[in-house]
């Protein structure tokens, strides 16, 4: 039986890719590239609430525990402290990765566009 298409590489293990599997494979990646984007955007969207969260927790903490006596507050301030510690380091380290998401984004955008124009050169 005569074989479709023209070899155009090899894939691993030395098979011929012919043109569809090339498209095919090309169109994949892009699909596989377009959602890891996506998910990026959601956990930057994720990363921004979270923050507010935490935020609007710590202030509340503080706010609530101020109009109490002085004698009473102590317990209050003695489990309160350790609390907000552990708010100050989630909200660190929450901070450094919506830092580093704009370069994320980024690739994730131009490996999307490399990949349209890989896709769209192969359907020519």
């Amino acid at each position: 039986m005569p074989r479709r298409g023209l070899p155009v590489r090899r894939a691993r293990g030395g098979r011929a890719l012919n043109a569809k599997s090339e498209r095919d494979a090309a169109y994949f990646t892009l699909l596989r590239a377009r959602e890891e984007r996506e998910g990026l955007l959601r956990y930057g969207e994720y990363l921004q609430a979270e923050l507010a969260r935490l935020e609007g927790f710590a202030t509340q903490t503080r706010v609530l525990a101020e109009p109490l006596p002085r004698g009473l507050r102590r317990p209050v301030d003695a489990s309160a402290k350790p609390l907000l510690e552990a708010v100050g380091r989630r909200r660190a380290l929450l901070l450094d990765e919506q830092r580093r998401m704009g370069d994320r984004v980024a690739n994730a955008e131009r490996f999307v566009d490399e990949c349209e124009a890989e896709v769209d050169a192969l359907r020519r």
